[in-house]
């Protein structure tokens, strides 16, 4: 009898375990999707205000992100005190946010430019290239190391994505005009690149400094240097938009989930990671392309249905199990050169991999020191 009642109990606090596992891991997915949703309202916005009112105004758009960034978090920051003051903030790091700034400028403008010059199928398939320098950029920077099921979680994604570009092509989605593809591609490829510094750069913040912080130094940055790019760049076309009240509120909806993607990104990125969050940003397309069968009067294609729950496969796959990451340097070293002589450690303690993230300040004596138990 007391045998059948520990069983019962160990069964139970399994149960119990795997109940609490599988809700994280789809709390992850969820919150994923939410980001994934911001950006279909995005895309959805941006493309009446192109095609229906002819109002060719990225920069614009993304300087009143910029401003509405400033405004809430770059001002909550003037106000607090000692460290996490804006001045104190600024003296220590005002050049890292400043280059961090221009990165995230520029990648929005590529990619939205890139359209312009070549098709939807090579916007989609090159602006994929975000995953492996995300994945490159928190190996070497974060430290981050993956094992075989994130591996096959990513490539089982980039198959759905795959599958979603295949299904444009057979239902003849409208591709854009493909002028200079080469062009179109390279400011793809570029503006990926940039995204990928900058979400990584993005998560090494939000873990060592905090998400007001970055937020506030994107708004300051951010404004100032896509106002200046406006003025320069974009003023004419600023003044061809046809203003009424339907142009307003789609610049307001917009701006609106902008910000919402801009000010919820940290959150996620800091309970998953910033590979997993453009792992789900894939699914953002077919949502587009969802609202697309109502608003545009899209083709459906079977496809589209197997694109996207492929990709929750590859997401489910990636977020079954998580990534460690090497901090001290034996174990690091002992990584790279598996054939090498293994390194005694203290017997006292198990060492686990865990991080260590450097510093954006530039007082040496703030960073954490590696110490093995």
């Amino acid at each position: 009898m007391d045998f059948t009642i520990i069983v019962f109990m160990c069964f139970l606090l399994t149960l119990l375990c795997f109940a609490s596992f599988l809700r994280e891991m789809l709390i992850s997915v969820a919150l994923g999707q939410v980001l994934s949703l911001l950006v279909c309202g995005i895309g959805l916005t941006s493309k009446y205000l192109a095609e229906d009112f002819h109002a060719n105004t990225p920069v614009f758009q993304s300087f009143l992100n910029y401003i509405l960034l400033f405004l809430v978090y770059t001002t909550t920051l003037a106000v607090r005190q000692g460290e996490e003051n804006l001045l104190a903030i600024l003296r220590r790091r005002w050049w890292k946010y400043m280059i961090l700034g221009l990165i995230d400028l520029e990648a929005n403008y590529l990619v939205v430019k890139a359209y312009q010059y070549t098709t939807l199928t090579s916007v989609q398939l090159l602006d994929c290239f975000v995953i492996p320098v995300v994945i490159l950029l928190s190996w070497f920077f974060l430290l981050i190391r993956y094992k075989a099921v994130h591996f096959i979680g990513i490539i089982v994604c980039i198959l759905g994505m795959g599958c979603m570009v295949g299904a444009d092509v057979l239902v003849g989605r409208h591709q854009g005009a493909g002028e200079n593809k080469l062009v179109g591609d390279l400011l793809v490829l570029g503006g990926a690149t940039l995204y990928g510094i900058s979400n990584v750069w993005e998560e090494s913040i939000i873990r060592t400094l905090s998400r007001v912080e970055f937020l506030g130094m994107i708004g300051l940055f951010g404004a100032f240097f896509s106002g200046i790019q406006l003025a320069i760049m974009e003023h004419k076309e600023l003044l061809k938009v046809p203003w009424d009240w339907q142009i307003g509120l789609l610049y307001v909806g917009f701006s609106a989930c902008m910000f919402g993607l801009y000010s919820f990104m940290p959150v996620v990125i800091k309970k998953t990671s910033a590979t997993s969050v453009n792992l789900s940003l894939l699914t953002a397309d077919l949502y587009s392309l969802f609202c697309g069968l109502f608003l545009f009067h899209y083709k459906f294609s079977g496809l589209y249905l197997l694109s996207f729950f492929t990709i929750l496969i590859g997401l489910v796959l990636y977020s079954s199990t998580s990534t460690y990451i090497a901090q001290d340097p034996r174990v690091y070293k002992q990584f790279r050169n598996p054939s090498g002589p293994v390194v005694d450690l203290p017997s006292t303690a198990q060492v686990e991999p865990s991080v260590t993230y450097t510093s954006l300040g530039q007082e040496t004596e703030e960073e954490p020191h590696v110490r093995v138990a």
